[in-house]
C-alpha cells in the first residue's frame, strides 16, 4: 500500500514539476516571471540585483545551507505553484538547486544559465542596489 501511494505521489509531482535551464532573455524579463536571487548578501551588495529580483540566500558564504529557512522565505515571497526563475553568480549553484526543487518539491523552475555574470556583462542589464 505504501509503495502504491509513493508511486502515485511521485507520478503526480512529475506531472506538475518542470525544470528548464536557459539564458536570461528580454522575453523572460517582460513576462514578469519572478526571479529569485539565491546568492549571498555580500554578493547582492557587490553587484546589485536585477530589477524586481527577490533575494533569498540558499548557500551561505561557507557553502552551508538551511533548507527549511530557504523554503519558508521562498514560499512567503513567491507563488511556487507558478513558474519562477532562479539566479546566482554564474549558474553553478542554481544548476544544483533547480533540479532538486523541481524533482523533490514539484516546482516549475527556470535556471538562469550564466547567472548574474551573463546578465550584467553579456546582456549589460542594469542592476539595483541591495538595501537591507
Amino acid at each position: 500500500m505504501k509503495r502504491i501511494f509513493l508511486t502515485l505521489t511521485l507520478l503526480t509531482i512529475s506531472l506538475f514539476a518542470d525544470y528548464k535551464s536557459q539564458y536570461i532573455t528580454q522575453e523572460l524579463l517582460d513576462s514578469k516571471t519572478p526571479i529569485v536571487d539565491i546568492r549571498t548578501p555580500p554578493e547582492w551588495r557587490e553587484t546589485g540585483l536585477l530589477k524586481g529580483a527577490i533575494p533569498i540566500m540558499f548557500f551561505d558564504q561557507r557553502g552551508g545551507y538551511n533548507i527549511d529557512n530557504f523554503l519558508k522565505e521562498l514560499n512567503a515571497k513567491v507563488d511556487t505553484s507558478k513558474p519562477f526563475a532562479i539566479i546566482c553568480h554564474t549558474g553553478s549553484r542554481t544548476s544544483l538547486v533547480g533540479p532538486w526543487m523541481s524533482e523533490k518539491l514539484g516546482y516549475k523552475v527556470i535556471n538562469l544559465q550564466g547567472g548574474m555574470d551573463y546578465a550584467t556583462r553579456g546582456l549589460k542589464l542594469i542592476t539595483y542596489p541591495y538595501k537591507r
